[in-house]
């Protein structure tokens, strides 16, 4: 695991047992006392962190969006309620299959050594963590381009703003014996506002795997599926789009926010979007998860209401295809959140979830959370790491599926169907699933990766997957204002 303060570069990574890097020194420097310990070391980082109510913000979808300073923005929103935080106290990554594990470790020592004074004592408020991991264990990258390739971060921001109904407030968070940090007053100050840029023209091109190309990639699972390898599979694909202007995640958010205001706008460390699907809520003792599998697109223009917009929800509420995919998704999720849950609640039929660009057949999983090791409930990120992957995003059986993935399709998904979301003091917390989503280039910020990715089972259609995928990109192509 890496772990560093905001101005501060660890040394040199070096190789540990469980195959995760980690640093062996920090930057040479003056000995400090005990007490001056630099962030990081052995005693863990000390933080100081302060919620105070503030006044209301407007009632409209963007409003927390709106007070992002930069472009480096982390945010978690919805119906205008949620997160955003910016600057960077201190920062955990983790790597392999560890790092779910990793992260939870190093958040429990930040809240060991955290000094916390909330007045306002709500999900969200006090010390909170934003995070996004990588959907596999390992890389199909080049490890010889990037040998220590972070496949999970965890960052504790300076600032954050919460809203929930018409409650409001603002975190600030001050590392301990960091000279180099702005603390009360100059720590707003220190984030000037910077004006929203917008990307200019934007232009798409093929991603790892042609358009043209994918079909043969979907008949493929399709085949191994009909052998009886496995029952269903996940298979995703990308589009490259390059912008004029560098992007400014505040835009791109803005959009997602105001157009797809059911789903969670994100945004993590370059991954953004709005996901419809919620991995895991644990929220004082109880646990959901929404469930997503199964989908039909909506035509342009269509209002709920409409006679064609219904006759395409019963068509999907009605189709056994979709019916069976969904079927296994909620089996997965409800296997895997059993063994924390003292009680659960799995409906029989799934509704019918509408968006702007699809239709989703969905299930709300609801639990009440048992008491682990040492008394206290599992925290909202090892929620997060027992579900993943779901077979919503991965298959069935998952380790089939899993090596099925690995070996056709032809994608280094990063981040891509990893969890992405939020986690308190107390453990609670909201992650969702990296979908409708992409990842700005660490190198180019004029350059995006855009992922989708589809359902397979035995009855799936490799052209009729093509067009679910094409679906399934609307929202960041629109974020971009991108055209095909």
């Amino acid at each position: 695991m890496i772990a560093s303060p905001s101005g501060g570069t660890p040394g040199t990574p070096t190789g540990s047992p469980s195959g995760i890097s980690v640093y062996d020194s920090w930057p040479a420097e003056a000995p400090t006392t005990s007490d001056e310990a630099p962030p990081g070391a052995p005693n863990g980082p000390l933080l100081v962190v302060r919620t105070v109510a503030t006044d209301d913000l407007p009632g409209t979808p963007t409003a927390l969006v709106d007070r992002l300073p930069d472009t480096n923005a982390l945010a978690w929103v919805r119906h205008g309620d949620g997160l955003v935080g910016w600057g960077e106290a201190l920062r955990f990554e983790t790597f392999g299959p560890g790092r779910f594990a990793d992260a939870d470790e190093a958040w429990r020592q930040v809240l060991d050594n955290a000094v916390v004074h909330d007045d306002v004592n709500l999900p969200g408020s006090g010390l909170v963590a934003f995070g996004s991991f990588a959907f596999d264990d390992v890389s199909p990258g080049d490890e010889a381009e990037d040998p220590a390739r972070a496949s999970g971060v965890l960052i504790v921001p300076r600032v954050v703003v919460g809203r929930r109904g018409e409650r409001t407030w603002m975190t600030t968070i001050s590392l301990v014996g960091d000279r180099s940090a702005p603390v009360g007053e100059d720590l707003l100050s220190a984030y000037p506002r910077q004006p929203v840029t917008e990307p200019g023209r934007v232009t798409l091109a093929d991603g790892a795997v042609a358009a043209a190309d994918w079909p043969a990639v979907v008949a493929e699972g399709i085949a191994r599926i009909q052998t009886g390898e496995l029952e269903k599979v996940v298979l995703a694909r990308d589009v490259v789009a390059t912008a004029e202007h560098p992007l400014d995640t505040r835009h791109l958010l803005g959009r997602l926010a105001s157009a797809y205001d059911a789903c969670w706008a994100f945004s993590v460390d370059g991954m953004v979007g709005a996901t419809p699907e919620l991995l895991v809520r644990s929220e004082k003792g109880l646990v959901a998860s929404r469930v997503l599998a199964g989908t039909i697109r909506r035509e342009h223009g269509m209002a709920d209401a409409d006679d064609a917009d219904l006759l395409r929800a019963a068509q999907l509420a009605r189709s056994s295809k979709d019916l069976e995919e969904h079927e296994f998704a909620v089996r997965s999720v409800a296997a895997a959140l059993e063994p924390y849950c003292s009680s659960m609640n799995v409906p029989e039929a799934p509704f019918v979830l509408h968006l702007p660009n699809v239709m989703h057949l969905a299930t709300d999983v609801t639990g009440v959370l048992t008491d682990q090791r040492g008394g206290r409930a599992p925290s909202s990120l090892s929620l997060a790491a027992a579900l993943h992957p779901s077979a919503a995003v991965c298959g069935t059986p998952t380790t089939a599926a899993r090596s099925l993935i690995r070996e056709i399709e032809g994608l280094d998904r990063a981040r891509y169907a990893g969890p992405v979301g939020w986690v308190g003091a107390d453990g609670d917390g909201e992650w969702g699933i990296a979908l409708r989503s992409a990842e700005i280039s660490a190198t180019d910020p004029r350059h995006i990766r855009l992922f989708a990715g589809c359902g397979i089972v035995a009855a799936s259609d490799p052209q009729a997957e093509l067009a679910e995928s094409e679906a399934k990109l609307e929202p960041m192509r629109y974020a971009l204002g991108a055209v095909s």
